[in-house]
């Protein structure tokens, strides 16, 4: 008689690893039944997207210059709605929105900030390419007063006490971290839960792969032109493939699952980089840190970047061990050689 693996569902799991927050008494666990309740109500508007008037632009610019896609807005409300109702969540920061949002404002229990990107690659819905969200928790500063959101934010990456992202694709995945490892969870469509998919997730030490648009290489830095010459031309050891889908979650979790590197380099039009650090480059570094991977600006560690505005950007250079250590030691060359 065949024995069969017992199933572990999300929250089950997150019972588990919230007794590393002493005193949190269920109230972390609360917090992130609020992130997989929105993305599964999001997974269901992004599989019905071509059934249902939800697809294509709203026609309104949001914060980031960006026209926002219907979804977009969906996600974004779903989000919001879900987490409000968490007590112990006094801010919620969107890349959709301006400012944070101050929610519970007067309850002491209110000690945690989530700050999120409701869909990423959004824009790609209308070809059907998977998409995503990514997700940070932070813990409200010390001496830090209940009316001050900003603050609750502004805080560099290392501070996060968990992240995550979810790929709409194929499947939904949901893959998160409280500093205890990276875990994979697939969602069951027949009984409407997260199970445990991919336990203890690690990043190979090197992989075939890199990520990059290379349509804007011409206006890359050119120390990142010469180091993608590097992969292609078997320099670290063998040669390497192109991958890039143009969702960065996407084409992160393939790093993360495959290794190799994904790069988001600044160019002329976007010298500080276009990802969003506290939405995106953050909650991604914490996740491959997690994974045995490293996460770098070009220079300095991600996680260790101070912001100062809560809509920053910075450029990202993702993935393995290998890779992305010989890119530090060729980009500094390419500095001293320069200087």
């Amino acid at each position: 008689m065949s024995q069969t693996s017992p199933v572990i569902t999300v929250q089950q799991h997150i019972l588990e690893e919230q007794k590393r927050f002493p005193g949190s008494s269920g109230e972390f666990s609360w917090l992130l039944s609020g992130i997989t309740m929105a993305t599964k109500l999001i997974q269901a508007k992004v599989r019905r997207a071509g059934l249902t008037d939800i697809l294509g632009a709203q026609g309104d610019i949001n914060v980031q210059g960006e026209v926002q896609q219907k979804l977009d807005i969906y996600s974004n409300e779903v989000l919001i709605q879900c987490l409000s109702a968490r007590e112990s969540i006094g801010v919620l920061a969107s890349e959709e929105d301006e400012k944070p949002l101050l929610v519970h404002q007067g309850s002491e229990n209110a000690t945690y900030a989530v700050v999120f990107d409701p869909l990423d690659g959004s824009s790609n819905i209308d070809v059907n390419v998977s998409v995503g969200t990514t997700f940070s928790i932070l813990r409200r500063p010390e001496g830090v007063s209940l009316d001050e959101p900003e603050k609750w934010v502004l805080q560099p990456g290392a501070r996060q006490i968990a992240a995550g992202y979810v790929v709409y694709g194929s499947s939904t995945i949901l893959v998160y971290s409280v500093g205890n490892g990276v875990h994979g969870f697939t969602l069951d469509p027949a009984v409407g839960a997260y199970t445990l998919s991919h336990p203890n997730m690690k990043m190979p030490e090197q992989g075939s792969y890199y990520s990059v648009n290379e349509a804007y290489c011409d206006s890359f830095p050119e120390r990142y032109q010469q180091y993608l010459a590097r992969l292609r031309n078997g320099d670290l050891g063998r040669k390497y493939s192109s991958r890039y889908i143009g969702s960065m979650v996407a084409d992160v979790h393939r790093t993360l699952l495959k290794g190799g590197i994904f790069m988001y380099p600044p160019t002329e039009s976007n010298s500080d980089g276009k990802l969003r650090l506290l939405y995106e480059a953050n909650p991604i570094a914490f996740l491959v840190e997690q994974a045995g991977g490293t996460a770098i600006d070009g220079t300095r560690r991600v996680l260790d970047i101070v912001p100062d505005s809560i809509h920053q950007r910075t450029p990202m250079v993702v993935g393995s061990q290998v890779e992305v250590a010989d890119f530090e030691r060729f980009f500094v060359g390419s500095n001293s050689d320069a200087a």
